[in-house]
């Protein structure tokens, strides 16, 4: 690791100025001394920010990488529950959702593939809470939980993190027990039935024994009103309690045991039809044309002439019909302990650590009130388990880290996807049986796959002191992955009868199209990978308060394996045993930074310049059918993220703290010569078609044709931007505070605002011009009175009602429609906090 600066510190909020102290128990990681000096420090110069992104405790100011530091209190004052909102506050962090399972976390426009999630890939941005690592992103949509202090670092993480990632990580560290007893309590409620509590007492139970628990439960109505079930979808139903019991015998050593558990239980995640494109199907085969076709049906068997026809075609009326089952249950949870040692100059830490998630979901895969897709579900269990060793030593001019890590995982999955009443019609030709419902009702595709996945790493980093002002940072990692995997899917008709789809056997039309739209297959595949990387980091201390840095790294993310089914071979109608496996990212990063501290401690500026050229970078590639295959990973040949960002915060006296922070993303595919084709140019036959060369064809394929005609198998969007990434994104935030006795207590009204701006951005892997999300401008506010132990205050959340899309899908199929889930709208309530 090593590359990133950036303190996106400050974030608006109440009790905004950050206590050393209260850093240093959140931790654990820092030295008596470091936590005295900064607290002095605080006092004389303004606010100071502890840090552990490097593994030892330090002031956000003097690491010279880029990190956005966001304490625990502004957080909650500013309504950002999980990781899935922090992008709100930290603009360079892209969090995108459609459920738990499939949520990519990305920095700087990199991280995971954009669109459906695999097991059989590694995460390019690593999760962790109090040095665990969270290998799924899952984990990212569960309610903050007694959260001290959010560090999210940008750029490859390898050589200071036990799990290599290659985009950054969100380092999250909770408030650990005390030997002072000590308790807090919130209660939020507000519009759409909103409802949040949170508790956690800590205290000691003997001399050396200290004990801390902490609850937290959130409810809120859904967002979206299903007319079909007449009931709100895309609710919260949100649990989590986290223990912790602490031994410390003596000054020197301590041992910590932790076990939380969570759990979400919402009516979820549902979509709403936001727009029709043409595709290159024929037009009695695309959306509106079947809808028509629908109607007609539904009229005669005298359910109305518009049973099947959207609610709405506004999204923003916030209305859905879809008909199948709605669930998405999600837990997690786990044990650790930590262990640390002071031995002289240097700290000993090890990390034992197990974790488990369970996901129960069950989805609408068609969008629609239509039963194309009767049921859509793939339940997976995992378990994990950690190892992490490491030592950290401190001296006048050297200081270093090195570590060991080990990994292992087990993953599996049980899918089941079956085809409705309608799907004949919406998915058949006439020649095909599209007037014959049984040809494809209760057709099903029940799918049992497996993944274990073993990684190790021997990593370091050494600081010296060239000079007083200078110093040079090399860091090295050495790591083996091996992954196994194994995916089978069965199909059987509407009568229960196996469906085998070898050329040979397919001796009807039935059988002919029902194995166009589920075909069995058996994958079973195995590799491993070793990986030597390195990175380079120089800083100057031009003076006492500018720091000015630069690195190189090279990293790289191991290898990944298809855990959903290959993609079949356009000649045998088989699958592809070739993609079985996806090739290693080789990642070369370079960064320059300056931070600067002004006005005697009062303001902070801080600047970053960076790039970042993967090869073989692993892509999600969707075919848009309905089962052949859902989404497989393949490689792009290469991308490219660069960009500026800055951060400048002020506290200008104790009633008036300002900052602003803003980011220029530029995230482009450099070559990527075989994408699958946009909706707007799939759909149609591949006759015709000639592929010369990996980005050379024969045939006009540029730009949308009249439907009915030839798509092209695949395109070459290279520099296209990279899905998911907006180019311009700010965060900004203010408060005010005056003080004032009121009902005989001493304290503060304030008012506070926050908000932040992205611009446009394409949500499809292959970008379509059906898929572009507008750019949105979001502004929150916050007023109330806060003293010794209480704060009590209203808010306004996207107060001037603004309408955004979080999110656009592709329906599959290629027929051209688009769905997605709205932001949500303007929501408000009010807060009540104690302390003692």
């Amino acid at each position: 690791m090593i590359a990133r600066f950036l303190l996106l510190a400050g974030v608006a909020g109440a009790s905004i100025i950050a206590s050393s102290a209260q850093a240093q128990d959140a931790s654990q990681t820092a030295p008596q001394s470091a936590a005295d000096n900064s607290e002095q420090a605080s006092s004389a110069r303004g606010e100071v920010i502890i840090v552990t992104a490097r593994r030892r405790a330090e002031t956000a100011q003097e690491v010279p990488l880029a990190i956005s530091v966001i304490r625990g209190d502004s957080i909650e004052a500013t309504g950002n529950f999980n990781v899935v909102k922090l992008q709100q506050l930290a603009p360079t962090l892209q969090v995108y959702t459609t459920n738990p399972r499939n949520t990519s976390v990305n920095i700087r426009g990199l991280g995971v593939p954009f669109g459906l999630t695999s097991d059989g890939f590694e995460q390019g941005v690593g999760i962790y809470v109090d040095d665990v690592y969270n290998s799924r992103v899952a984990a990212a949509t569960f309610d903050f939980l007694d959260v001290a202090q959010v560090e999210v670092l940008r750029g490859p993480q390898g050589t200071l993190y036990g799990k290599n990632t290659t985009a950054g990580a969100i380092n999250i560290t909770t408030n650990q027990p005390t030997f002072d007893f000590e308790g807090r309590a919130e209660l939020t409620v507000g519009n759409l039935n909103y409802k949040q509590a949170k508790a956690a007492i800590s205290g000691p139970l003997s001399e050396t024994v200290a004990a801390r628990i902490a609850v937290a439960a959130t409810s809120r109505r859904g967002t979206l009103y299903n007319t079909r079930t007449q009931r709100w979808i895309n609710e919260q139903d949100n649990l989590g309690i986290r223990g912790q019991l602490l031994f410390k015998p003596n000054e020197d050593l301590s041992i910590t045991l932790s076990g939380d558990y969570s759990k979400q239980d919402p009516e979820g995640f549902g979509t709403a039809y936001v727009r029709v494109g043409t595709t290159q199907k024929a037009l009695d085969r695309q959306y509106d044309a079947l809808i028509n076709r629908l109607n007609t049906s539904a009229q005669a068997a005298g359910l109305g002439p518009n049973h099947y026809s959207p609610p709405s075609r506004n999204v923003y009326d916030r209305l859905t019909d879809i008909d199948a089952n709605l669930n998405a249950g999600n837990k997690i949870g786990g044990a650790s302990a930590r262990v640390k040692w002071d031995i002289g100059s240097g700290t000993f830490t090890s990390v034992t650590a197990w974790r488990f998630w369970d996901w129960k979901p069950e989805n609408d895969r068609d969008f629609t009130g239509a039963s194309v897709v009767s049921r859509s579900q793939n339940p997976s269990q995992q378990d994990q388990y950690s190892q992490e060793f490491r030592y950290n030593y401190s001296g006048d001019k050297v200081d270093f880290v090195v570590g060991l890590f080990g990994f292992k995982q087990r993953i599996d999955t049980q899918g089941t996807e079956q085809q409705g009443a309608n799907a004949s019609a919406w998915s058949l030709t006439a020649a095909q049986g599209r007037d014959n419902p049984a040809v494809l009702q209760g057709l099903t595709a029940t799918n049992t796959q497996w993944l274990k996945s073993t990684s190790a790493a021997l990593y370091g980093q050494l600081s010296y002191k060239l000079t007083p002002e200078l110093t040079i940072q090399p860091g090295l990692r050495l790591n083996y992955d091996k992954k196994s995997g194994f995916y089978q899917r069965v199909v059987t008709d509407g009568a229960g009868a196996v469906v085998d789809c070898t050329p040979p056997l397919i001796t009807n039309s039935v059988r002919a199209a029902q194995c166009g739209v589920y075909q069995p297959q058996t994958s079973p595949v195995s590799d491993s990978a070793w990986n030597f990387t390195y990175d380079f980091n120089v800083n100057y201390k031009v003076t006492r308060d500018i720091l000015a840095y630069a690195t190189y790294a090279k990293s790289f993310k191991t290898l990944g394996i298809n855990q959903n089914g290959l993609p079949l071979n356009s000649t045998t109608n088989q699958p592809n045993f070739d993609a079985a496996t996806v090739k290693p990212e080789s990642v070369n990063h370079f960064e320059i930074g300056l931070k600067s501290t002004l006005f005697d401690g009062r303001a902070t500026f801080n600047l970053t310049a960076f790039r970042t050229d993967i090869k073989n970078y692993q892509v999600t590639v969707n075919g848009g059918q309905f089962g052949t295959v859902r989404g497989y990973l393949a490689n792009a040949d290469k991308v490219r993220s660069q960009g500026i960002e800055a951060d400048f915060k002020i506290r200008a006296s104790d009633r008036f703290t300002v900052y602003a922070n803003g980011a220029y993303t530029d995230a482009k595919y450099v070559k990527f010569c075989n994408a699958p084709p946009p909706p707007e140019l799939g759909g149609g036959a591949t006759t015709g078609i000639v592929v010369t060369g990996r980005c050379s064809y024969t045939g006009a394929i540029g730009a949308p044709r009249t439907p009915g005609t030839v798509s092209p198998p695949f395109v070459d969007i290279s520099g296209a931007d990279l899905p998911g990434v907006s180019k311009w994104a700010f965060s900004y935030g203010a408060e005010y505070n005056v003080p004032v006795t009121l009902l005989a207590k001493e304290g503060q009204v304030y008012l506070g605002v926050d908000g932040n701006y992205r611009s446009h951005w394409n949500s499809n892997a292959t970008p379509s011009i059906y898929t572009n999300v507008k750019g949105y401008a979001l502004t929150n506010f916050r007023a109330g009175f806060r003293g010794e132990g209480f704060d009590v205050f209203g808010w306004v959340r996207n107060a001037f009602d603004v309408n955004y899309i979080e999110t656009l899908q592709v329906a599959p199929g290629n027929v051209g429609l688009i769905a997605g889930q709205p932001g949500d709208q303007r929501t408000w309530g009010g807060t009540i906090k104690f302390s003692f």
